[in-house]
């Protein structure tokens, strides 16, 4: 299953795969539940719906403050259970702001730091920051995460 940019997917299908394909300055937030088999993926683009208000109630994925609490509202919902949950982040590159003006990959992160420090999350792994895209996968009966980066290969992390 194919998490474009602004989307977010999440399954208890343990065949599933879940894949989102070029995080730059835009975040890969990954969570899986051992026991319930449960995993899901968003790919967000800006730190705060407050930036476009109509266009969240529209994409409230694009958005980390309003996609991240709907990524665990939703594995929460298939069974999920926040103790148990594995998260992982990927992505928040520099990507066409060298001299970060803009700075959309750190504010991504940033903001998705003070959610889960309010929210009690603890982050398991991550791959944030640097200067390249990523490719990151989750597959859903195992939790094996996959991360893609190019000159790099691909690894489990």
């Amino acid at each position: 299953m194919i998490v474009g940019i602004s989307d977010m997917k999440v399954s208890k299908e343990p065949e599933d795969m879940l894949i989102t394909y070029s995080l730059g300055s835009c975040i890969g937030l990954v969570v899986w539940d051992p026991v319930a088999k449960v995993g899901g993926l968003l790919h967000y683009m800006l730190p705060e719906a407050r930036l476009d208000e109509e266009r969240a109630k529209q994409r409230p994925f694009m958005f980390a403050n309003s996609g991240i609490p709907l990524l665990f509202k939703e594995a929460y919902r298939l069974g999920a259970k926040k103790n148990r949950m594995v998260v992982k982040a990927f992505g928040g590159a520099r990507i066409m702001d060298s001299a970060g003006i803009f700075n959309i990959g750190k504010r991504n992160y940033r903001i998705m730091l003070r959610l889960f420090e309010k929210n009690n999350i603890t982050l398991s792994k991550k791959d944030i920051g640097g200067s390249v895209n990523r490719t990151v996968s989750l597959e859903v009966g195992s939790g094996i995460t996959r991360l893609k980066m190019p000159g790099r290969g691909e690894r489990m992390i």
